[in-house]
């Protein structure tokens, strides 16, 4: 053992310093015997370790390395990490450590900026398009990339990868900054044999793709850390595994991945705590091969994301059934929208996709003043109002469908007893667990939990702070807490004109890991386009894979901290969110830190686990694991900047904020947080001080998309904005993926109506254009042009009034302009080469997207053309910056 241990570490230490360039001298076989002394050492204290656990008892290990035997809580259910500090949270009743606030070193932003028109610069002459540029021209030439390497004198050496994202950009002088595509999330700087292995940033994404070795390093960069999850999309290929044994780490309990070090054959080292454990005789075996004796090809260890077939070892009970439970709002406001025949009629064309097996439930309840229940019971002639029943062949459930639309068609109840109709629910699903599916047309009136108007319309457009973002009463979450423990998820679907408290209902969702849809002023006759959207979101919401009574756990190299956690879910215990219900399209953040050096490890690894029951009563667990470099220069950190997902973190921070504090500072601190980062940048990073805002290449959009952040519905000020639409806004920022995230950010902007093929993608025998992005300024209309703007959930055709005849025939379907109708919100499939080639092209846009937008044809002199400017984030308003102007802010923020 000891000539096998002396073996690898040299051949280690050979391989590290051959490719650090660093030439090997006679003091490598001293170094070499330290190692095998060290490393004999830690096998010692290890094997000690193991010794102590077993003889304690220790309930979370077999020796098989498998599952724990026996849970009785859903801590155990997936194994809790280790006793160490720097992979768990304090344990409860003790505050957690957090992070320094973001964007708190520098003074509040000027109260111009939220109150006052801004000061326009002057402008340079005009360009033509809508509106004169107005940015200043600066006449400083600036550094070349050959000149790069010398001038960057307080980084450090970089590499050629890395001179390109720290070129200093001066913002002031290149206003073209956007790309032409949508930029790819940075690739960590790894071997290409783990890069091949690491796991896709749709899935599992960090702020910094270069993990800083210190705390006191990232303190420098003013950076914030943390990751992006998105842990149940949609795969096209996954990694299923039926194995008698699961192989995890006996100390944190860390699922094998492809970042673990096998010793041996027998041995392997944990990636994350560094504990060596042993190869259970299973493991020896490769089903994929079918061969003996080679377990660093098995599947958990080729692949960063795997699905586990769980046995009975991860159950606290039997695997519960599909059970699915709708509670309709009745009321004559509800009838009086028309959404309950879009609802019974989708629920129709569907229910046959419903996810589950025979053992699957569906049930409804009613409610207005009253709660009403139906009887379902098979035998039955017609259906009773009572109780929730099989639907397996049931035709009941289609009478039922049918015949509600007209049931309440003449009622005259005007209250909403929603409370008592979610107590109910609550009491009826507790056995189970399952989803309760909630429709609400206006403010609950009657019984527990009613509300009452706290929005002054008057106030939609104030400068000031916003009140009444937080609940008006915590009957709602205390629900929702009690639901969560019952496996039930809610989710909320608000279809309203008025006013309906949306702070408050969101925690019924919020808090039981459910989702919630808002279809401001819905009718199925006056709003085609609401209407629309609802049938789409409902044919996806119901027929989208579930998982059922899940949990999540999230750990990390030793070392680094998770701390705050942002999402739809309930903390059940210091690190393990429960997720009674989760679903493909939910998205989580965590911010982290560094409570202890990693100086004495060149990766960082972190790993998502998730347990949850399937439609089908299949217990099994999704498990991501991601691995990025640690690094111990400033210069690598700022190289290693993921801009999307530092955007998207400090999103959710911000909406944190405006909560628990005030909705300026959560945008002070937003503005701040530009301003940290480019002064550290400015003070550590670069000897080349021209005039100007100097910000490295791969940050040069941070300052664009917190200014689009500003503008968001869910923290803008000074434009008229629903308190409701507000509030949703900042559930969708908290509870959606990264990349819907950014397209409600920052919109992509297209002109379509002079698409070529050239530069085209060729799939399946389509050709799908590819139009360059825009900057999100009025200045790139054309009165000639028609401009396609994705913002996520909603897409605006723009048609000038001097667009081409041609286009507005052969993909619109009209003659010319006048003949367009106002209320367009779809593209006829026309048998053209122009509808053909658009078509293709949003079709492109709306393949990775699970919830399909809504659609609108805009007119140059329509009303409806005011939201669709809202967009146009680099555009100055009565209330808020141009882009331009946004930058002189923040140089005049860091000259102070």
């Amino acid at each position: 053992n000891a000539l096998f241990i002396s073996f690898n570490i040299s051949a280690k230490c050979s391989y590290r310093f051959n490719n650090a360039n660093i030439k090997i001298n006679i003091y490598l076989p001293i170094l070499i015997w330290w190692l095998i002394y060290r490393e004999s050492l830690m096998h010692i204290i290890s094997g000690h370790n193991m010794t102590h656990r077993d003889l304690c008892g220790d309930s979370s290990s077999t020796t098989t390395d498998s599952a724990s035997p026996v849970p009785n809580s859903y801590e155990s259910l997936e194994g809790g990490g280790y006793s160490g500090t720097s992979l768990r949270s304090p344990p409860a009743g003790v505050p957690a450590k957090q992070a320094p606030p973001f964007g708190y070193n520098y003074p509040t932003m000027h109260p111009a900026y939220q109150q006052n028109p801004a000061p326009k610069p002057n402008p340079s002459p005009s360009h033509g398009g809508y509106n004169p540029p107005g940015y200043q021209p600066y006449s400083q030439p600036f550094p070349s990339l050959s000149e790069l390497s010398s001038a960057l004198g307080g980084l450090g050496g970089v590499s050629e990868l890395e001179a390109e994202t720290l070129r200093p950009v001066n913002l002031l002088q290149e206003r073209n900054i956007l790309p032409p595509k949508r930029a790819p999330p940075p690739e960590p700087n790894l071997s290409n044999d783990l890069r091949k292995v690491n796991c896709s940033p749709d899935t599992f994404r960090c702020t910094l793709t270069n993990i800083p070795q210190t705390q006191a390093l990232l303190n420098k960069a003013r950076l914030p850390l943390g990751l992006l999850l998105h842990p149940f999309r949609d795969l096209t290929q996954l990694p299923v595994i039926t194995s008698n044994t699961i192989v995890r780490c006996r100390s944190c309990r860390t699922y094998i991945n492809p970042f673990v070090s096998f010793l041996d054959q027998r041995r392997w080292k944990c990636n994350l705590c560094y504990r060596v454990n042993d190869v259970p005789d299973e493991f020896m075996y490769n089903p994929v091969t079918r061969s003996y004796g080679e377990p660093h090809k098995r599947p958990e260890v080729q692949n960063s994301t795997v699905e586990f077939i769980a046995s009975s070892d991860y159950m606290l009970r039997p695997p519960q059934p599909a059970v699915y439970l709708f509670l309709l709002d009745v009321s004559h406001n509800a009838v009086e929208s028309g959404y309950l025949n879009v609802f019974c009629q989708s629920l129709l064309d569907n229910l046959e996709k419903l996810p589950g097996d025979t053992r699957t439930h569906i049930g409804f309840v009613t409610f207005d003043s009253t709660v009403h229940f139906y009887n379902l019971q098979e035998g039955l002639s017609q259906p009773q109002m009572l109780v929730v029943s099989d639907i397996d062949g049931n035709h009941l459930v289609k009478d039922l469908l049918n015949a509600l639309p007209g049931m309440f068609t003449h009622t005259r109840e005007t209250q909403s007893a929603l409370g008592p109709a979610l107590q109910a629910a609550y009491k009826l699903m507790s056995p189970t667990g399952g989803r309760v599916t909630v429709f609400q047309t206006q403010l609950p009136t009657l019984g527990a939990g009613l509300l009452q108007s706290r929005e002054d319309p008057n106030l939609r457009s104030s400068t000031k702070n916003v009140l009444h973002l937080g609940p008006a009463t915590d009957f709602y979450k205390k629900l929702a807490l009690d639901c969560s423990g019952q496996q039930i998820g809610v989710d909320l679907f608000l279809l309203s004109s008025q006013y309906s408290d949306l702070a408050s209902l969101a925690c019924v969702s919020k808090y039981s890991a459910g989702s919630v849809f808002y279809y401001p002023s819905f009718h199925h006759i006056h709003n085609t386009a609401q209407k629309q959207k609802f049938q789409k979101d409902l044919q996806r919401y119901l027929t989208r894979k579930i998982g059922f009574e899940a949990v999540m756990r999230i750990r990390c190299t030793k070392g680094l901290s998770i701390h705050t956690f942002h999402g739809n879910f309930f903390v059940r215990s210091t690190d393990l969110l429960s997720l009674a219900n989760v679903n493909p399209d939910s998205g989580f953040a965590v911010q982290m830190s560094i409570e202890e050096s990693l100086a004495d490890t060149s990766l960082a690894c972190f790993q998502a686990a998730l347990l949850y029951t399937s439609s089908k009563g299949k217990r099994r667990i999704r498990v991501h694991t991601l691995c990025l470099p640690v690094v111990s220069q400033l210069s690598e950190v700022f190289a290693g900047a993921d801009i999307q997902a530092i955007s998207c973190l400090l999103a959710n921070m911000a909406i944190d904020r405006s909560i628990s504090s005030s909705l300026s500072d959560a945008r002070d601190a937003l503005v701040n947080a530009v301003v940290d980062c480019l002064t550290a940048y400015r003070a550590n990073g670069s000897n080349i001080q021209p005039s100007g805002l100097i910000a490295p290449a791969a940050l040069r959009l941070f300052p664009l998309y917190v200014l689009a952040l500003l503008k968001q519905k869910a923290l803008r000020t000074g434009t008229s904005t629903r308190l409701d639409e507000r509030v949703f806004s900042m559930c969708e920022l908290k509870s959606q993926p990264l990349q819907q995230i950014m397209r409600m950010v920052h919109p992509d902007l297209y002109r379509i109506d002079n698409m070529t093929e050239q530069a085209a993608l060729h799939l399946n025998d389509s050709v799908i254009p590819q139009p360059p992005l825009l900057q999100l300024t009025a200045e790139k209309l054309t009165r000639e042009g028609a401009f396609l703007l994705d913002c996520g959930s909603v897409m605006y055709l723009w048609v000038g009034k001097c667009c081409n005849e041609t286009f507005i025939r052969d993909v619109l379907g009209f003659q010319n302009y006048a003949s367009l109708p106002s209320n367009m919100t779809e593209i006829p499939e026309l048998q053209t080469t122009y509808s053909e080639r658009t078509r293709a092209f949003i079709s492109w846009l709306l393949e990775s997207r699970t919830f399909l937008p809504a659609f609108h044809v805009v007119k140059d002199d329509a009303s409806t053309k005011t939201s669709f400017f809202q967009h146009l984030v680099e555009d100055r308003t009565e209330s808020a910056f141009s882009y331009y102007e946004f930058l002189l802010h923040i140089q005049q923020q860091m000259s102070k």
